[in-house]
């Protein structure tokens, strides 16, 4: 039965991620059942509040300026556009509310303004709000905060040995700087990375790694499956296959145990029994929207009656901060 501990050494995780299949499978859902409702998956909606035109050159990312992709150059939204866009979420069983924008990072001028009204008109509604946004220092961690941000997003995409094979227009510090501001703020962390970058075990092994020296450990970990899109270096890497993927949901759930693992990109290529295996093994968060940000996502409709048929049903706002005010009291 894992524990929540900080010293994970790789030969550890190695040996979980190692563990025959079914085997890993049944530890990691005795692990989740312990930390975690079974039955409940948080719904989360991701949209791009500010899409392409990025200056970064994330080689799995359609959003990059200097790629030829058909994604098109949009600017920011109004904050009444997200609003609107909230309260369909809302309305499908979303308690979280994810907004992307393609920036390197933040800068203090009038469009941080406008996502900072953005946050406090999604809040008011009852639902997490989370923004992946880029670097961001402490003082825009702080604004962010009082303008009433749940969690903010910053993946470390894969191991830091392997960061600058996938991305060379920042460091992997400068990923751990901006969790480090986001932690300072009071803000719940959502950090994980891709699988299907062409990676090797050991850098899925090292990426966990990272995440499970965090102290604490993020609250939200999205495992995501590359999406290849055309026009991207990684454009035509092959799909990853549906055990991998269960593999790493299962590998993350034994080694950060209390964090809502979140089965993120790619669903769309998997199987409902894959979904479902992933769910078994630890997964208690997924997007339901046709989009997320640019790469395609299962139609919420087939989302709705997977739930019926597994007896899942969505969980509610806030139950990370809720259970940790409980033990503290």
């Amino acid at each position: 039965m894992s524990d929540i501990r900080y010293n994970w050494t790789k030969e550890q995780i190695a040996e979980i991620y190692n563990t025959p299949l079914l085997e890993l499978v049944y530890k990691a859902a005795t692990v989740h059942r312990k930390y975690h409702n079974p039955s409940e998956v948080q719904i989360s909606s991701l949209i791009s509040i500010k899409t392409g035109g990025c200056p970064e050159d994330c080689a799995y990312c359609p959003q990059a300026a200097r790629y030829h992709t058909e994604v098109k150059v949009q600017k920011l939204m109004s904050v009444d556009e997200v609003s609107d866009i909230a309260d369909k979420a809302r309305t499908m069983g979303a308690s979280r509310l994810c907004m992307g924008a393609a920036w390197r990072e933040v800068r203090d001028n009038k469009d941080f303004d406008r996502v900072l009204d953005m946050v406090k008109t999604v809040n008011a509604k009852g639902m997490e709000v989370c923004a992946t946004l880029g670097m961001i220092n402490e003082e825009q961690a702080n604004k962010l905060a009082d303008a009433g941000l749940y969690a903010y997003n910053h993946n470390v995409d894969t191991s830091e040995e392997n960061y600058s094979s996938i991305i060379t227009t920042r460091k992997y510090e400068d990923r751990l700087n901006t969790l480090h501001n986001v932690r300072k703020a009071g803000l719940t962390i959502c950090s994980g990375g891709i699988i299907g970058l062409g990676e090797s075990v050991n850098d899925r092994i090292g990426m966990l790694l990272t995440l499970s020296h965090l102290n604490p450990h993020p609250e939200s970990v999205p495992i995501n499956a590359l999406v290849p899109v055309e026009g991207t270096p990684l454009g035509e890497m092959p799909i990853v296959e549906s055990w991998e993927m269960i593999r790493m949901i299962a590998t993350t759930r034994m080694v950060l145990p209390d964090s809502v693992v979140r089965l993120s990109a790619g669903r769309v290529q998997m199987s409902r029994e894959t979904q479902a295996l992933c769910f078994l093994a630890g997964a208690g968060s997924m997007f339901m929207g046709e989009k997320l940000l640019t790469t395609p996502n299962p139609d919420a409709n087939e989302d709705k009656k997977m739930f019926d048929d597994l007896g899942l049903k969505p969980k509610n706002a806030f139950q990370h901060r809720a259970k940790k005010e409980k033990a503290e009291a």
